[in-house]
Protein backbone atom coordinates (compact mmCIF):
# COMPACT_ATOMS: atom_id res chain seq x y z
CA UNK A 1 0.00 0.00 0.00
CA UNK A 2 2.85 2.40 0.88
CA UNK A 3 6.35 2.18 -0.58
CA UNK A 4 9.12 4.53 0.54
CA UNK A 5 12.56 3.95 -0.99
CA UNK A 6 15.57 6.07 0.02
CA UNK A 7 13.38 9.12 0.71
CA UNK A 8 15.27 12.35 1.27
CA UNK A 9 13.87 15.77 2.05
CA UNK A 10 16.39 18.56 2.56
CA UNK A 11 15.57 22.20 3.28
CA UNK A 12 17.76 25.26 2.69
CA UNK A 13 17.29 27.40 5.79
CA UNK A 14 18.36 31.03 6.28
CA UNK A 15 20.36 31.55 9.47
CA UNK A 16 21.43 34.86 10.99
CA UNK A 17 22.40 36.10 14.46
CA UNK A 18 20.07 38.48 16.32
CA UNK A 19 20.38 42.24 16.11
CA UNK A 20 19.66 45.11 13.74
CA UNK A 21 23.07 45.03 12.06
CA UNK A 22 22.71 41.33 11.23
CA UNK A 23 19.17 41.94 9.95
CA UNK A 24 20.36 44.70 7.58
CA UNK A 25 23.30 42.60 6.43
CA UNK A 26 20.98 39.70 5.62
CA UNK A 27 19.06 41.91 3.18
CA UNK A 28 22.10 41.94 0.87
CA UNK A 29 23.90 38.75 1.80
CA UNK A 30 22.12 35.72 3.24
CA UNK A 31 23.79 32.68 4.68
CA UNK A 32 22.04 29.37 4.30
CA UNK A 33 22.53 25.92 5.66
CA UNK A 34 21.03 22.61 4.53
CA UNK A 35 18.78 20.86 7.05
CA UNK A 36 18.33 17.14 6.39
CA UNK A 37 14.81 16.59 7.72
CA UNK A 38 14.61 13.10 6.17
CA UNK A 39 17.75 11.39 4.97
CA UNK A 40 17.50 8.00 3.29
CA UNK A 41 14.30 6.55 4.79
CA UNK A 42 12.94 3.28 3.36
CA UNK A 43 9.96 1.14 4.42
CA UNK A 44 6.85 -0.59 3.06
CA UNK A 45 3.40 -0.91 4.63
CA UNK A 46 0.78 -3.45 3.57
CA UNK A 47 -2.92 -2.72 3.16
CA UNK A 48 -4.81 -2.75 6.45
CA UNK A 49 -1.72 -2.40 8.68
CA UNK A 50 -1.67 -0.05 11.68
CA UNK A 51 1.87 1.24 12.05
CA UNK A 52 3.27 3.61 14.64
CA UNK A 53 5.76 6.18 13.36
CA UNK A 54 7.81 7.28 16.37
CA UNK A 55 10.67 9.62 17.10
CA UNK A 56 11.67 12.70 19.09
CA UNK A 57 10.69 16.22 18.07
CA UNK A 58 12.43 17.19 14.84
CA UNK A 59 13.12 13.59 13.84
CA UNK A 60 11.33 13.91 10.46
CA UNK A 61 7.97 12.28 11.19
CA UNK A 62 5.68 15.11 10.06
CA UNK A 63 7.88 15.82 7.04
CA UNK A 64 7.54 12.20 5.95
CA UNK A 65 3.75 12.31 6.36
CA UNK A 66 3.57 15.51 4.31
CA UNK A 67 5.58 13.89 1.51
CA UNK A 68 3.32 10.81 1.61
CA UNK A 69 0.21 12.99 1.38
CA UNK A 70 1.61 15.09 -1.49
CA UNK A 71 2.05 18.35 0.43
CA UNK A 72 5.84 18.27 -0.03
CA UNK A 73 7.95 17.03 -2.91
CA UNK A 74 10.90 14.80 -1.98
CA UNK A 75 14.45 15.95 -2.65
CA UNK A 76 15.31 12.41 -3.75
CA UNK A 77 13.98 8.87 -3.55
CA UNK A 78 10.80 7.07 -4.58
CA UNK A 79 7.43 7.29 -2.82
CA UNK A 80 4.21 5.48 -3.81
CA UNK A 81 0.84 5.23 -2.09
CA UNK A 82 -1.45 2.57 -3.58
CA UNK A 83 0.33 2.89 -6.91
CA UNK A 84 0.16 6.71 -7.01
CA UNK A 85 2.99 9.23 -6.81
CA UNK A 86 1.79 11.59 -4.04
CA UNK A 87 3.46 14.69 -5.48
CA UNK A 88 1.32 14.45 -8.63
CA UNK A 89 -1.79 14.93 -6.43
CA UNK A 90 -4.04 13.03 -8.84
CA UNK A 91 -7.75 13.17 -8.03
CA UNK A 92 -7.89 9.38 -7.59
CA UNK A 93 -5.03 9.57 -5.08
CA UNK A 94 -6.61 12.39 -3.06
CA UNK A 95 -9.87 10.44 -2.77
CA UNK A 96 -8.02 7.54 -1.15
CA UNK A 97 -6.02 9.36 1.55
CA UNK A 98 -6.48 11.75 4.42
CA UNK A 99 -4.05 13.62 6.66
CA UNK A 100 -5.18 14.57 10.16
CA UNK A 101 -2.89 16.87 12.13
CA UNK A 102 -3.80 17.37 15.77
CA UNK A 103 -2.23 20.83 15.87
CA UNK A 104 -3.98 22.18 12.76
CA UNK A 105 -7.65 22.37 11.87
CA UNK A 106 -9.72 22.36 8.72
CA UNK A 107 -13.02 23.35 10.34
CA UNK A 108 -14.21 26.89 9.70
CA UNK A 109 -13.88 28.73 13.01
CA UNK A 110 -17.12 30.73 13.10
CA UNK A 111 -19.32 28.15 11.34
CA UNK A 112 -20.61 24.81 12.58
CA UNK A 113 -18.78 21.65 11.40
CA UNK A 114 -21.81 20.77 9.26
CA UNK A 115 -20.78 23.57 6.89
CA UNK A 116 -17.32 22.04 6.49
CA UNK A 117 -18.93 18.64 5.89
CA UNK A 118 -21.07 20.09 3.09
CA UNK A 119 -18.03 21.78 1.53
CA UNK A 120 -15.97 18.57 1.66
CA UNK A 121 -18.83 16.61 0.09
CA UNK A 122 -18.78 19.02 -2.85
CA UNK A 123 -14.98 18.99 -3.15
CA UNK A 124 -14.77 15.20 -3.21
CA UNK A 125 -17.98 14.85 -5.26
CA UNK A 126 -19.47 12.40 -2.78
CA UNK A 127 -23.01 11.35 -3.84
CA UNK A 128 -25.73 12.52 -1.44
CA UNK A 129 -26.87 9.02 -0.46
CA UNK A 130 -23.29 7.90 0.22
CA UNK A 131 -22.68 11.09 2.21
CA UNK A 132 -25.75 10.45 4.37
CA UNK A 133 -24.71 6.84 5.04
CA UNK A 134 -21.16 7.88 5.93
CA UNK A 135 -22.36 10.62 8.25
CA UNK A 136 -24.64 8.14 9.98
CA UNK A 137 -21.74 5.70 10.48
CA UNK A 138 -19.40 8.44 11.72
CA UNK A 139 -22.05 9.72 14.10
CA UNK A 140 -22.42 6.22 15.53
CA UNK A 141 -18.66 5.72 15.88
CA UNK A 142 -17.79 9.17 17.21
CA UNK A 143 -21.01 10.06 19.05
CA UNK A 144 -21.18 13.45 17.36
CA UNK A 145 -24.75 14.21 18.44
CA UNK A 146 -25.46 17.96 18.26
CA UNK A 147 -21.78 18.90 17.89
CA UNK A 148 -21.99 19.34 14.12
CA UNK A 149 -24.52 22.19 14.48
CA UNK A 150 -22.58 24.23 17.07
CA UNK A 151 -20.07 26.88 15.90
CA UNK A 152 -16.56 25.42 15.93
CA UNK A 153 -15.28 28.13 18.31
CA UNK A 154 -17.75 26.89 20.95
CA UNK A 155 -16.46 23.32 20.89
CA UNK A 156 -13.99 21.97 23.40
CA UNK A 157 -10.69 20.58 22.13
CA UNK A 158 -11.92 16.98 22.35
CA UNK A 159 -15.21 17.79 20.63
CA UNK A 160 -13.38 19.66 17.88
CA UNK A 161 -11.01 16.71 17.37
CA UNK A 162 -13.96 14.36 16.87
CA UNK A 163 -15.45 16.72 14.31
CA UNK A 164 -12.05 17.04 12.61
CA UNK A 165 -11.88 13.27 12.21
CA UNK A 166 -15.40 13.18 10.76
CA UNK A 167 -14.51 15.92 8.24
CA UNK A 168 -11.35 14.05 7.21
CA UNK A 169 -13.16 10.74 6.66
CA UNK A 170 -16.30 11.84 4.79
CA UNK A 171 -14.89 10.58 1.50
CA UNK A 172 -14.11 7.18 3.12
CA UNK A 173 -10.34 7.13 2.51
CA UNK A 174 -8.44 3.85 2.64
CA UNK A 175 -5.15 5.37 3.84
CA UNK A 176 -4.98 7.44 7.03
CA UNK A 177 -1.99 9.58 7.95
CA UNK A 178 -2.57 10.63 11.56
CA UNK A 179 -0.19 13.17 13.12
CA UNK A 180 -0.78 13.51 16.87
CA UNK A 181 -4.57 12.92 16.65
CA UNK A 182 -5.00 12.82 20.46
CA UNK A 183 -2.77 15.75 21.41
CA UNK A 184 -4.22 17.79 24.29
CA UNK A 185 -7.17 15.45 24.87
CA UNK A 186 -8.20 14.07 28.24
CA UNK A 187 -7.83 10.37 29.01
CA UNK A 188 -11.45 9.48 28.24
CA UNK A 189 -11.36 11.30 24.90
CA UNK A 190 -8.03 9.67 23.98
CA UNK A 191 -9.59 6.27 24.60
CA UNK A 192 -12.58 7.15 22.42
CA UNK A 193 -10.38 8.30 19.53
CA UNK A 194 -8.29 5.11 19.75
CA UNK A 195 -11.39 2.93 19.64
CA UNK A 196 -12.68 4.88 16.66
CA UNK A 197 -9.41 4.49 14.71
CA UNK A 198 -9.34 0.74 15.39
CA UNK A 199 -12.99 0.34 14.37
CA UNK A 200 -12.50 2.36 11.17
CA UNK A 201 -9.40 0.33 10.29
CA UNK A 202 -11.25 -2.97 10.70
CA UNK A 203 -14.43 -1.85 8.97
CA UNK A 204 -12.75 -0.39 5.86
CA UNK A 205 -9.48 -2.40 5.81
CA UNK A 206 -7.79 1.00 6.00
CA UNK A 207 -4.04 1.49 6.28
CA UNK A 208 -3.04 3.66 9.24
CA UNK A 209 0.28 5.43 9.77
CA UNK A 210 0.19 7.09 13.19
CA UNK A 211 2.57 9.49 14.91
CA UNK A 212 2.04 10.24 18.59
CA UNK A 213 4.00 11.24 21.67
CA UNK A 214 1.39 9.43 23.78
CA UNK A 215 2.82 5.93 23.99
CA UNK A 216 -0.55 4.55 25.11
CA UNK A 217 -1.86 5.37 21.61
CA UNK A 218 0.91 3.30 20.05
CA UNK A 219 0.58 0.35 22.42
CA UNK A 220 -3.20 0.22 21.92
CA UNK A 221 -3.21 0.57 18.12
CA UNK A 222 0.08 -0.40 16.49
CA UNK A 223 1.53 -3.93 16.46
CA UNK A 224 4.40 -2.61 14.32
CA UNK A 225 6.49 0.52 14.88
CA UNK A 226 8.92 2.47 12.73
CA UNK A 227 11.32 4.57 14.80
CA UNK A 228 13.07 7.54 13.18
CA UNK A 229 15.74 9.78 14.67
CA UNK A 230 17.78 12.46 12.93
CA UNK A 231 15.99 11.76 9.66
CA UNK A 232 16.98 8.07 9.52
CA UNK A 233 15.22 4.87 10.61
CA UNK A 234 16.72 3.13 13.63
CA UNK A 235 14.06 0.43 14.06
CA UNK A 236 11.32 -1.11 11.93
CA UNK A 237 9.49 -4.13 13.25
CA UNK A 238 7.25 -5.68 15.88
CA UNK A 239 6.61 -3.51 18.92
CA UNK A 240 6.96 -6.38 21.39
CA UNK A 241 10.26 -7.42 19.79
CA UNK A 242 11.56 -3.87 20.24
CA UNK A 243 10.57 -3.82 23.91
CA UNK A 244 12.20 -7.20 24.50
CA UNK A 245 15.41 -6.21 22.71
CA UNK A 246 15.84 -2.88 24.52
CA UNK A 247 14.37 -3.69 27.94
CA UNK A 248 14.19 -7.49 28.40
CA UNK A 249 13.29 -7.18 32.09
CA UNK A 250 9.75 -7.50 33.42
CA UNK A 251 8.15 -5.10 35.88
CA UNK A 252 6.70 -6.90 38.92
CA UNK A 253 4.54 -4.74 41.17
CA UNK A 254 2.41 -5.50 44.21
CA UNK A 255 0.78 -3.94 47.28
CA UNK A 256 2.49 -4.96 50.53
CA UNK A 257 0.23 -5.99 53.40
CA UNK A 258 3.09 -6.04 55.92
CA UNK A 259 6.49 -4.40 56.34
CA UNK A 260 9.04 -5.62 53.78
CA UNK A 261 12.80 -5.46 54.20
CA UNK A 262 14.41 -3.42 51.38
CA UNK A 263 17.51 -5.61 51.41
CA UNK A 264 15.34 -8.67 50.77
CA UNK A 265 13.75 -6.93 47.80
CA UNK A 266 17.11 -5.94 46.34
CA UNK A 267 18.14 -9.60 46.27
CA UNK A 268 15.17 -10.29 43.99
CA UNK A 269 15.69 -7.48 41.46
CA UNK A 270 16.19 -3.75 40.98
CA UNK A 271 13.78 -1.79 43.17
CA UNK A 272 12.15 1.03 41.18
CA UNK A 273 9.41 1.87 43.71
CA UNK A 274 9.17 1.18 47.43
CA UNK A 275 6.50 2.75 49.57
CA UNK A 276 3.62 1.51 51.76
CA UNK A 277 1.16 1.70 48.85
CA UNK A 278 3.15 0.00 46.08
CA UNK A 279 6.37 -1.87 45.45
CA UNK A 280 7.83 -2.42 41.99
CA UNK A 281 10.81 -4.48 40.89
CA UNK A 282 12.63 -4.91 37.60
CA UNK A 283 13.31 -8.61 37.20
CA UNK A 284 15.15 -10.53 34.44
CA UNK A 285 12.64 -12.56 32.47
CA UNK A 286 14.44 -15.85 33.12
CA UNK A 287 14.20 -15.24 36.91
CA UNK A 288 10.55 -14.19 36.82
CA UNK A 289 9.07 -17.52 37.92
CA UNK A 290 11.38 -17.83 40.92
CA UNK A 291 10.80 -14.22 42.02
CA UNK A 292 7.01 -14.51 41.83
CA UNK A 293 7.11 -17.81 43.70
CA UNK A 294 9.21 -16.26 46.46
CA UNK A 295 6.92 -13.23 46.76
CA UNK A 296 3.81 -15.37 47.07
CA UNK A 297 5.30 -17.83 49.56
CA UNK A 298 7.54 -15.64 51.74
CA UNK A 299 5.76 -12.27 51.80
CA UNK A 300 2.29 -10.99 52.59
CA UNK A 301 1.22 -9.15 49.43
CA UNK A 302 -1.82 -8.39 47.27
CA UNK A 303 -2.57 -7.13 43.75
CA UNK A 304 0.44 -8.77 42.12
CA UNK A 305 0.98 -7.56 38.55
CA UNK A 306 3.51 -8.42 35.81
CA UNK A 307 4.01 -6.19 32.77
CA UNK A 308 6.54 -4.97 30.26
CA UNK A 309 8.50 -1.80 31.06
CA UNK A 310 6.71 1.40 29.97
CA UNK A 311 7.21 2.15 26.28
CA UNK A 312 8.42 5.64 27.23
CA UNK A 313 11.39 4.06 29.04
CA UNK A 314 12.09 1.78 26.08
CA UNK A 315 12.14 4.72 23.64
CA UNK A 316 14.29 6.81 25.96
CA UNK A 317 16.89 4.03 26.19
CA UNK A 318 16.76 3.41 22.43
CA UNK A 319 17.53 7.07 21.64
CA UNK A 320 20.18 7.22 24.38
CA UNK A 321 21.96 4.13 23.02
CA UNK A 322 21.79 5.50 19.47
CA UNK A 323 23.34 8.81 20.45
CA UNK A 324 26.02 7.08 22.54
CA UNK A 325 26.91 4.91 19.54
CA UNK A 326 27.07 8.00 17.33
CA UNK A 327 29.36 9.73 19.83
CA UNK A 328 31.68 6.71 19.92
CA UNK A 329 31.79 6.36 16.14
CA UNK A 330 34.28 9.22 15.46
CA UNK A 331 36.66 7.85 18.09
CA UNK A 332 36.40 4.34 16.60
CA UNK A 333 37.02 5.75 13.12
CA UNK A 334 40.09 7.63 14.36
CA UNK A 335 41.44 4.49 16.06
CA UNK A 336 40.90 2.50 12.86
CA UNK A 337 42.76 5.17 10.86
CA UNK A 338 45.68 5.07 13.34
CA UNK A 339 45.81 1.27 13.05
CA UNK A 340 45.90 1.53 9.24
CA UNK A 341 48.73 4.07 9.39
CA UNK A 342 50.70 1.88 11.78
CA UNK A 343 50.18 -1.19 9.58
CA UNK A 344 51.28 0.82 6.55
CA UNK A 345 54.48 1.94 8.33
CA UNK A 346 55.23 -1.66 9.32
CA UNK A 347 54.82 -2.76 5.70
CA UNK A 348 57.13 0.02 4.54
CA UNK A 349 59.78 -0.93 7.10
CA UNK A 350 59.51 -4.59 6.10
CA UNK A 351 59.91 -3.70 2.45
CA UNK A 352 62.94 -1.57 3.27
Amino acid sequence: MIVVDELRKHFKVHRRPPGLRAALRSVFHRRYEVVKAVDGVSFTIERGERVGFLGPNGAGKTTTLKVLSGLLHPSAGRVEVDGHVPGARAAAFLRQITLVMGQKQQLMWDLPPAETYAMNRAIFEVPRDQFDRTMKDLDALLDLGPLSTKPTRQLSLGERMKCELAAALLHTPTTLFLDEPTIGLDVAMQLGIREFIREYNQRHDATVLLTSHYMDDVVALCPRVIVIDGGTIIHDGDLRALVKAIRPDKLVSFRPLAAIDLADLERLGRVVQHDPARVALEVPEDHLRDVVSHLLSAMTIADLGIEDPPLEDVMRKLFKDKRAAAADAPADAADAADDDDEARRDDDEGAA
